[in-house]
């Protein structure tokens, strides 16, 4: 087992204000952090950074080649380097994986790269791992594939309990990258304890998928993060950064019902936490590009919303997109991008979180109390300003906006800066950037109100923004 790395104090990571303070985020220099240990397989400081979407390929099959285009040219915007796509038992996938490789084809730079969801495919015997091995030879040396160190990059969702007919996984998983018959960087997003990854020789790295949301009723750290780096040693570490989470399926259909907290800036602030740890992050995964049932989408609605139209439509979620390139370049380069235009991003769920809704027969989502009751919002500031949070009536917009219900106003720095303010039932939220009496950016999102009284239960997120 390898020692414990001694990373830098989570204490100094940038922290989410209080209502009635503001924090600049300000990303300390890398060149201060401790490194890697040496002999890295794949040393995080070599090699250039990445950061990568998680697509679900089973939400794809009305994909024309044109939506996969549409998908790549927005990710690409917004400083994403590849598609991860998940893909299971289906029998169309397999084609939508070759068009998605052939669409990243026209898109220069841009690559795609398997993750095998073993909580679909089978993984029990030798004709599975053929199977997978397959897959995966398709794209090996297919342009649009992502190599890491040189080698061909497959991860999974799960597949700790795939032994592909050989008894333990570490032999199934080794008979697989045999099978392929060239390089591969195996990093899968395996559940199981980190201080056992030194046991399996056939990883390359691993993703800590669950390591994007906090557990519990408090705010994310990064201590789940610092077990997994520790447990890899030399091994490539895929950090996760989501933004949400919500899902609300009946015993009838995948019978899953909960929500992670996903409070103060959770997406804004999670990329923080990887740049001032970027050190020993070699890869950045956001979860995800299109998993509705979840409710941690960044990409635009479209495709096979699967069964989860009830809390999706309405609720886009690109404005987490667009926030992405600023942290996707910070987090690659270790420099903060110079902000040349002010933006305001705000987002609250539609309803208390004690809401009882009327006519719903899946019910509460478990964990329902560990959000609370506030919309939260991120500003990025060119120069000093202010923003007033606001809760006006719906349908109504004093003007100015400090007039209006529960205004707080806060001073705002030059920078990135984080701020909340409680929602009032049957009422709306807003944020004003101004300097002076001048309004820089007015985001208020005139189809949202906090509901007291919901039809069903809803706990995804209202994201908008604004620009000036």
């Amino acid at each position: 087992m390898s020692s414990p790395l001694s990373l830098p104090s989570t204490t100094s990571a940038p922290t989410v204000p209080s209502t009635s303070t503001s924090t600049t985020s300000s990303f300390p220099s890398t060149s201060n952090s401790a490194t890697l240990l040496a002999g890295s397989e794949f040393d995080a400081q070599a090699l250039p950074k990445l950061v990568v979407a998680h697509v679900i390929v089973g939400n794809t099959q009305p994909y024309s080649a044109n939506d996969w285009s549409s998908d790549i040219a927005l990710a690409q915007a917004a400083g994403i380097d590849a598609f991860a796509l998940n893909y299971g038992s289906l029998s169309w996938e397999p084609g939508q994986l070759a068009n998605a490789y052939q669409a990243a084809e026209s898109h220069s730079g841009f690559k795609m790269f398997l993750s095998a969801d073993m909580t679909s495919l089978s993984g029990g015997s030798q004709g599975d791992a053929q199977n997978l091995a397959n897959q995966v030879k398709q794209f090996v040396n297919h342009p649009a594939q992502l190599a890491y160190g040189g080698k061909t990059l497959l991860g999974t969702f799960s597949g700790e309990y795939s032994t592909f007919g050989q008894g333990n996984i570490e032999a199934g998983w080794t008979m697989i990258l045999n099978l392929i018959g060239s390089p591969v960087a195996f990093i899968p997003a395996w559940f199981i304890d980190p201080s056992t990854f030194s046991q399996y020789s056939v990883l390359s790295g691993a993703l800590n998928w669950n390591g994007g949301w906090p557990m519990g009723s408090t705010d994310l750290t990064f201590d789940s993060d610092k077990q997994w780096i520790s447990g890899l040693g030399n091994k490539a570490y895929m950090a996760p950064v989501t933004p949400n989470f919500f899902t609300h399926y009946g015993p009838n259909t995948y019978n899953k019902n909960w929500i992670y907290r996903s409070d103060d800036s959770l997406y804004a602030t999670r990329w923080e936490s990887l740049i001032h740890y970027r050190n020993y992050v070699a890869i950045a995964e956001i979860i995800t590009w299109n998993d509705y049932g979840e409710s941690h989408y960044v990409g635009p609605i479209k495709g096979d919303e699967s069964m989860a139209n009830a809390w999706v439509d309405g609720y886009d979620h690109t404005p987490w997109l667009t926030m992405t390139k600023y942290y996707a370049q910070a987090f690659k380069t270790g420099t903060n991008p110079a902000i040349t235009n002010d933006q305001v991003y705000i987002y609250g769920r539609p309803h208390p979180k004690g809401a009882n809704a009327c006519c719903d027969s899946v019910g509460r989502p478990n964990n329902w109390q560990n959000t609370d009751d506030n919309f939260y919002v991120t500003v990025f500031a060119k120069a000093a300003a202010q923003v007033v949070l606001s809760t006006p009536a719906r349908g109504s917009k004093p003007n100015p906006a400090s007039s209006g219900p529960n205004a707080q106003t806060f001073n705002v720095p030059a920078g990135v800066s984080h701020y909340k303010l409680a929602l009032q039932p049957g009422n709306a939220m807003r944020a004003t950037l101004q300097r002076g009496s001048t309004v820089v950016v007015d985001v208020y999102p005139t189809a949202y109100f906090f509901n007291p009284n919901p039809q069903t239960y809803n706990f995804n997120a209202y994201v908008a923004m604004g620009s000036g």
